[in-house]
């Protein structure tokens, strides 16, 4: 015959410190399982929309029917070495790109370098570089982006020597950058306090040594 099991259940607040610890570490595997990136990646999309990057897109089929068109950008992290970013459009001269990333991103040095060095072999080159840079292999970091430059000049002019190993790092530096600004909301939204805010705001209950119930 079926029986009926009583047990206890509590909130977060009602946890010992090392049943918290367990109830955090429950929802650090099983609660990351939306877009929590979504913010991180329109961000970016602004900022390569600046430095002259046409991301790339993908169609990815929605469950109800229809689709969507996310840009191609890709991550792994946060635990390993090969952790990284990368991502697929094709680069082009942006005018007053150093001036409007600036605006846009006034404490950030990070990308006020990316975008000067950008600019400046953009005018050795009378401004006709171009690149292309698409995700190669298994792994997602900047070392994975395979990256094309060219010099897009009416009287075949070649690009300056140094021009386009410039590009290439300038662009891999850029994933770097999303690298980290990823590494740094994961890092707050795993946080106990924002953890804590989200399990009690759900109103989740656990068993007394911390476990999920329900």
């Amino acid at each position: 015959m079926p029986e009926i099991i009583q047990t206890n259940v509590y909130r977060l607040e009602e946890l010992s410190d090392a049943a918290k610890e367990e109830a955090r570490a429950w929802f650090r595997e099983r609660g990351f399982d939306y877009d929590w990136y979504d913010a991180v990646h329109e961000d970016f999309q602004r900022i390569a929309e600046i430095l002259g990057i046409d991301l790339t897109t993908r169609t990815v089929r929605l469950r109800g029917g229809g689709s969507r068109q996310p840009p191609c950008i890709w991550f792994s992290g946060f635990w390993s070495q090969g952790d990284g970013a990368c991502w697929e459009g094709s680069y082009a001269y942006a005018k007053n790109a150093p001036a409007r990333i600036r605006a846009y991103a006034p404490q950030d040095e990070g990308l006020h370098g990316i975008a000067d060095t950008l600019h400046a072999v953009q005018r050795r080159n009378f401004y006709q570089l171009r690149a292309q840079a698409s995700h190669r292999g298994r792994y997602y970091h900047e070392y994975c982006m395979a990256i094309s430059v060219e010099r897009d000049s009416p009287t075949w002019q070649d690009m300056t020597p140094d021009a386009e190993q410039i590009v290439i790092d300038a662009l891999r530096d850029l994933a770097r950058w999303l690298y980290r600004q990823l590494e740094r909301e994961y890092q707050y939204l795993s946080s106990d306090g924002v953890i804590d805010e989200t399990i009690i705001a759900n109103d989740y209950t656990f068993t007394k040594k911390g476990r999920r119930f329900g």
